[in-house]
């Protein structure tokens, strides 16, 4: 039986995938074409990420986007900032997995760190030091800010949106990130959010006079002094509305037109699999798999559509675990491992929230079930296990056992499908579904057709972006692909310039959207 402690077919969670390939013209899967949302769900999905990977509860970026709306509208300023304000608000985490690694080193738990970090909590200051901040937090902005700005690219949303999240945290002094804008160089829309969020936050943590308190001893450094004051005339009745808002009412009153048009459930696994760097690719890989799988077993193209959704969206719980515990070599404790089991759980409650995503997350929260009941969360089995749970479980183990781990090397195929074919004869996997998934790994792409890339790279800086995509340093790459340093650092150079990036993580997201990886 699989130790828990080691995470082997249950917990993995990196993908590069055995079903990617590496061409500019590759071929994608037909179920992947069709794995269309409308933006709002797909925004939800994100910030619903966002949230948990910033310590907060599941609303708060629904309830910082009303209260943004609410200030926008105040300011007599026009329909177009609040649209903007709102579109931020919802997105202005979704930078936070591509920067998580760098924030655990920083602060240990990325998690719990990033939430004091939000309350301003008085064991933050001391890491507001000018020397911490130029050296660890302001490149870990850039990260954020530019990734959250290639997300609102990538949905198509407004210029200004994707202008202020590239922004969010400049500030009206000057001593902001990325760039040190300063009072009106800085997007209206970020202090709009800005005010929003730590009205939200400071309320709900410390209540309504603290939290006054603490904006008002920012105005004029943090935000405009006449917004602050405008907020906090009204921040009361403000507060006091959202309370008693349904959430229908409340997701009714911060769509935006923009979030009607539709697109690819892709992102959110790309954003998704940011969060841990040698997951590049799982969510996809996954995804492909079980779809994969659905259709060689004969169950039709409604069924590996499903699929393929939920294989996207299956890790959403895996931002509420910081990754220290991802990352660790040894065996989890109990309280870690606690944390890990609650993964698809919170990837269930992502479903209450996410509009037309919610049949494919309910399904994606089955990923770590066992037919025996051995898996978790719920420790259902049998026949409470539909065939679409059987896949998709077993599509996550196939795929991540053939991945390098933190605490294990990858397997070899055959070393898969006997782990597989072991687990499955004692129960804990559908041993029909494992032999689709081992005689499938093989198979193009059904249904496939070219998808044309807008941008070239060769295919020698694709396997450079690939490796530096997945963690590794430029002198590791070079180890790797049996390069010099300089040669990688010259396709490094190149890869950010066609792309119009200057980070690994928004280079691997917008090649990724772009079908390159």
């Amino acid at each position: 039986m699989t130790d828990p402690g080691e995470r082997c077919a249950i917990v993995e969670s990196n993908e590069r995938s055995l079903y990617i390939g590496g061409s500019v013209n590759e071929n994608v899967n037909a179920p992947g074409e069709r794995a269309r949302v409308r933006v709002y769900d797909a925004v939800r999905a994100l910030a619903f990420v966002g949230d948990l990977s910033m310590g907060q509860p599941t609303d708060h970026s629904l309830r910082t986007a009303w209260l943004a709306a609410q200030l926008a509208h105040e300011t007599g300023e026009g329909d177009a900032l609040a649209a903007t304000a709102t579109q931020a608000a919802l997105l202005r985490w979704s930078g936070c997995t591509a920067n998580a690694s760098g924030f655990a080193d920083v602060l240990g738990d990325d998690v719990a760190g990033r939430e004091a970090m939000l309350a301003q909590r008085l064991d933050w200051a001391k890491l507001l030091e000018p020397r911490v901040v130029e050296g660890a937090i302001r490149p870990l902005a850039q990260i954020h800010c530019e990734v959250s700005g290639e997300v609102a690219r990538i949905l198509d949303l407004t210029t200004d949106t994707e202008v202020a999240l590239r922004h969010i945290f400049e500030v009206w002094d000057g001593t902001g990130m990325p760039d040190g804008l300063a009072g009106a160089a800085v997007p209206r829309a970020v202090y709009v959010v800005s005010l929003a969020g730590d009205l939200e936050i400071f309320s709900r943590v410390y209540g309504l006079p603290r939290a006054l308190a603490l904006i008002a001893a920012q105005a004029g450094t943090r935000y405009p002094a006449e917004l602050a004051a405008l907020l906090a005339r009204q921040a009361a009745h403000w507060l006091e509305v959202l309370a008693t808002r349904e959430p229908a009412r409340l997701d009714e009153s911060i769509q935006t037109p923009q979030m009607q048009a539709t697109t690819s459930t892709e992102l959110i696994g790309d954003v998704i699999d940011l969060k841990l760097p040698w997951m590049t690719g799982f969510s996809r890989a996954v995804a492909r798999a079980a779809s994969a799988c659905s259709l060689r077993l004969g169950a039709g193209e409604a069924s590996a559509t499903r699929l393929y959704a939920a294989g996207l969206i299956h890790g959403i719980g895996r931002a509420a675990v910081p990754n220290a515990i991802w990352n660790s070599h040894r065996r989890l404790s109990a309280a870690e491992w606690e944390k890990v089991r609650l993964v698809p759980y919170w990837t269930a409650r992502a479903g209450k929230q996410t509009g037309s995503l919610a049949q494919a997350a309910e399904l994606a929260s089955y990923a770590y079930e066992r037919l025996d009941g051995s898996g978790y969360f719920r420790g259902v089995g049998g026949q409470a296990l539909s065939f679409e749970a059987r896949v998709l479980s077993a599509a996550v183990a196939f795929v991540a056992l053939g991945e390098k781990r933190p605490w294990r090397d990858a397997l070899s195929s055959d070393e898969v499908a006997q782990r597989l074919r072991t687990e499955a004869n004692e129960g804990r996997f559908d041993g029909e579904v494992v032999d689709a998934l081992i005689d499938a790994r093989d198979a193009p792409p059904c249904g496939s057709r070219r998808r044309q890339a807008t941008i070239r790279l060769s295919a020698r800086e694709i396997d450079v972006l690939r490796s530096i995509g997945r963690g590794a340093s430029n002198k590791e790459a070079a180890r790797e692909l049996d390069l010099s340093p300089s040669t990688v650092r010259t396709h490094v150079e190149s890869v950010f310039r066609k792309l119009e990036c200057s980070t690994r993580a928004a280079a691997t997201l917008k090649a990724s959207a772009l079908g390159l990886l």
